[in-house]
C-alpha cells in the first residue's frame, strides 16, 4: 500500500490535524474553462436581448419601402427574444449554462445589430437596392413560402453529401493508413495522391460524367474524390509523425503488427485525421454546390442556379442561409465525435 493510501485510510490522521481550525471544507481550484472563456459580464447578457428588441422596434417604427411581408421576420425576432430571455432566466440556476450564455452574448449582440442595420439599408430605405440585396424580411419570407422546395433540395443535397463523405472518408482512412505504415504503399500511392489530389475535384467533372452515366453517381464520385485527398494525406502524415519509441516499447512488450496498427498508429494519428476531415468537410460542400449546378434536378446548388436564372436573389440568399445552417450542424456533429474520440486531449491543448 502506498503512503498516500495509508494517509487516507488511517484513522490516526484526524480532520483537525489536516485542516486549520474552523475549516469545514477544502477549496478546490477549478481548471480554467477553455471553451467558454469570455469574462463574466452582466451587461452583455442583457445587451444581446436588447439588440433584438431594438431590431423589432425598428421594424415596427420605420415605414417599409419594398414590397415584402414583414410578419415572418417579426415572428423570427420575437422567437429570438423569447429564446434568449428563457436562457437568461435559466442561467441563474445553472452555472454551466450561465458560462455558455455569457460567452455567446457579444456574438448574439452583433447579430441583433446586424439585423437592424441590414433592415434599415434594404427594406426601409432601399439604399441596398433590389434585386441584388434583398432584406432579411424578404429572405425569411422566401424560406416560409418556399419551404417545401427548400426542404426537398436540402434532403437531396444531404443524401448526396452523406454518401460521398462516408465513402471518401473510408477510402481516405484506408489509403492513408496503408501509406503511413507500409513503405511499398507509400511508394506507389503517394505520387498518385500528389497528382490527383491537388487538382480541384470540380476540374474532373467532364471525366467523371463520362465514366459514370448517372448524374447522382458522378456527383457522389466528385465528393468522394475531394474528401479522399485530405483525409488520406493527413492520416498518412499523422502515422509518420508518431515517435518510433512508442512502437519500440510496444514491440519490447510483445505487441504484434495488428496491435501496433490499431492500438498505437491509428489512435496516435487521430488528431491529424480529424484535421483532414475538417478540411474535407469544407471542400465537400463546395464540390456539392458546384456539381449540383451542372446538371442536377434537385439540391441546394440546383436551387441557387435556378433562382439566379430568374434573378430572384432573395431565393439565392435563402438557400445560402439553409446551407450555412446545415454546414454548421454537420461541423457540430464532427466536433462532438472528435471530442468523444480525443477526450484524452482535454486540458492538454490550448
Amino acid at each position: 500500500m502506498s503512503i498516500l493510501s495509508e494517509l487516507v485510510n488511517s484513522k490516526a490522521v484526524s480532520k483537525s490535524k489536516i485542516l486549520p481550525e474552523g475549516t469545514d471544507k477544502i477549496d478546490v481550484v477549478k481548471a480554467p474553462d477553455t471553451v467558454n472563456w469570455k469574462p463574466k459580464s452582466k451587461v452583455w447578457t442583457v445587451l444581446q436581448i436588447i439588440a433584438f428588441v431594438v431590431a423589432l422596434i425598428e421594424n415596427f417604427a420605420l415605414p417599409t419601402v419594398q414590397a415584402v411581408n414583414v410578419l415572418p421576420y417579426r415572428i423570427m425576432l420575437i422567437l429570438f427574444i423569447v429564446y434568449l430571455g428563457v436562457l437568461y432566466i435559466l442561467s441563474f440556476s445553472n452555472e454551466r449554462l450561465r458560462a455558455k450564455f455569457n460567452h455567446k452574448a457579444q456574438f448574439y449582440f452583433a447579430i441583433g445589430i446586424g439585423f437592424t442595420a441590414w433592415d434599415i439599408l434594404s427594406t426601409k430605405t432601399n439604399i441596398l437596392p433590389l434585386p441584388f440585396f434583398p432584406g432579411t424580411a424578404q429572405i425569411i419570407q422566401v424560406i416560409v413560402e418556399d419551404w417545401s422546395t427548400l426542404l426537398m433540395s436540402t434532403a437531396y443535397s444531404m443524401r448526396l453529401l452523406v454518401i460521398g463523405f462516408i465513402v471518401g472518408t473510408f477510402l481516405g482512412l484506408v489509403t492513408g493508413i496503408l501509406m503511413g505504415w507500409y513503405r511499398q504503399w507509400y511508394y506507389w500511392f503517394f505520387p498518385v495522391l500528389k497528382v490527383i489530389g491537388v487538382v480541384p475535384a470540380v476540374a474532373w467533372i467532364p471525366v467523371v460524367m463520362i465514366i459514370f452515366p448517372s448524374i447522382l453517381v458522378s456527383e457522389a464520385a466528385l465528393i468522394v474524390l475531394c474528401v479522399w485527398f485530405p483525409v488520406a494525406f493527413m492520416a498518412s502524415g499523422g502515422i509518420e509523425n508518431i515517435p518510433k519509441s512508442y512502437f519500440e516499447a510496444a514491440k519490447t512488450l510483445g505487441a504484434d503488427e495488428r496491435f501496433l496498427i490499431f492500438k498505437i498508429a491509428i489512435p496516435g494519428a487521430m488528431p491529424s485525421i480529424f484535421t483532414g476531415i475538417y478540411t474535407a468537410t469544407g471542400l465537400s460542400f463546395t464540390t456539392l454546390v458546384v456539381s449540383e449546378m451542372l446538371g442536377a434536378k434537385a439540391g441546394l446548388g440546383w436551387y441557387i442556379n435556378w433562382a439566379k436564372g430568374w434573378s430572384n436573389y432573395a431565393k439565392v440568399y435563402a438557400a445560402i442561409v439553409i446551407m450555412a445552417v446545415v454546414f454548421s450542424i454537420v461541423l457540430a456533429i464532427i466536433f462532438k465525435i472528435r471530442d468523444r474520440v480525443l477526450i484524452w486531449q482535454r486540458g492538454l491543448l490550448k
